[in-house]
């Protein structure tokens, strides 16, 4: 395991733990790694899990598939970061969501109920663990947030204005990159990927961006 602690030094779940300490952590956590091809299932809906992850390299999608097999993105996990945490904690340890690899992937996996039990020496940074996975839960509740605000727009053009603009505030520039290819991007505005197509072709033509595959430039007339 020790291989994955320099993967683990950015990822906010050990933030302000050393490197000893994390050693100690993840034999403590019961750590098990594991790879993943692109498009395979990680979880699938209903799953009773009891782990949470941790992206080591690669990005993982959690979506949620309908009857006919439309799909919707709910948020995109990059490396360094943590998934399927509230799930593994929850009482009934059912995930409501798939958790599918994007690309090649390799990811840890701790079990959560490890975390929530400080052990009986009460080790300092096992407490840091714990307060660093409350605020990662608050982080995620903001994400979600923010993307309510997103879907919830009455039009494909105002949901695509309102999540680019958000990604250029992100960005703290007007060009950015996005990341999400076109059909993730409609998959998780819940929009039609042709309209979605069009309504960008649209914009560009009436001056308010530019784009080339992922990379967008928001204009001002």
């Amino acid at each position: 395991m020790q291989k994955f602690v320099p993967a683990l030094l950015n990822c906010r779940l050990f933030a302000g733990v050393k490197v000893a300490e994390i050693e100690k952590l993840l034999d403590c956590f019961r750590t098990r790694a594991r790879k993943f091809e692109k498009d395979a299932y990680i979880f699938m809906e209903n799953d009773e899990i009891s782990t949470m992850g941790i992206v080591i390299s690669g990005a993982v999608h959690l979506v949620r598939d309908d009857f006919w097999g439309n799909r919707a993105i709910i948020v995109r996990i990059a490396a360094g970061e943590i998934f399927a945490e509230a799930f593994a904690c929850g009482k009934s340890g059912r995930i409501p969501l798939s958790a599918v690899a994007v690309e090649r992937t390799e990811a840890l996996f701790i079990h959560a109920k490890k975390i929530n039990s400080v052990c009986a020496s009460a080790c300092p940074f096992h407490t840091r663990i714990l307060n660093n996975m409350i605020e990662e839960l608050a982080g995620k509740n903001i994400t979600l947030i923010n993307k309510i605000q997103h879907i919830t727009r009455r039009s494909t053009r105002k949901k695509l204005i309102s999540y680019l603009s958000a990604e250029a505030k992100a960005a703290g520039a007007s060009s950015f990159d996005i990341p999400f290819n076109r059909e993730e991007l409609a998959e998780f505005l819940s929009v039609d990927r042709s309209a979605m197509s069009s309504e960008l072709g649209r914009m560009k033509t009436a001056g308010l961006l530019t784009f080339r595959k992922n990379h967008f430039t928001l204009l001002k007339k």
